[in-house]
């Protein structure tokens, strides 16, 4: 089971790597097509507004990432409590359970003799 797991954030791993160049190859496109409404910009000032264009949106990317995975981290916590929660809840009806049968059973034997 531990080789499973090394396998899945292997696998992960690639994939937030291809994520993320798919997110940098689009805020490149999406600078390209911002310069191609700017027509009398020079070379040089073209190539500098899409560099901060990109810079921009990946400072942006990197913030709203930062935000998704702060709260995946804080909802895993919230559930990993509330399963706790629930799983204790079952194990005592089930004990309660299992004694009150026993009980009944217990009683029944008796009653019987």
């Amino acid at each position: 089971m531990g080789a499973d797991r090394n396998d899945h954030s292997g696998l992960d791993r690639i994939e937030g790597y291809l994520l993320w160049n798919a997110e940098l190859a689009q805020a490149r496109r999406e600078a390209a097509g911002f310069t191609a409404h700017l027509p009398w910009l020079t070379t040089a000032q073209r190539e500098e507004v899409e560099r901060v264009y990109v810079a921009d949106r990946v400072r942006l990317s990197r913030e709203t990432l930062r935000r998704v995975i702060d709260r995946a981290a804080e909802l895993r916590g919230e559930y990993s409590e509330r399963y706790e929660y629930l799983r204790r809840r079952c194990v005592a009806a089930a004990v309660v359970g299992a004694g009150a049968t026993a009980g009944a059973l217990g009683a029944a034997a008796y009653l019987t003799r």
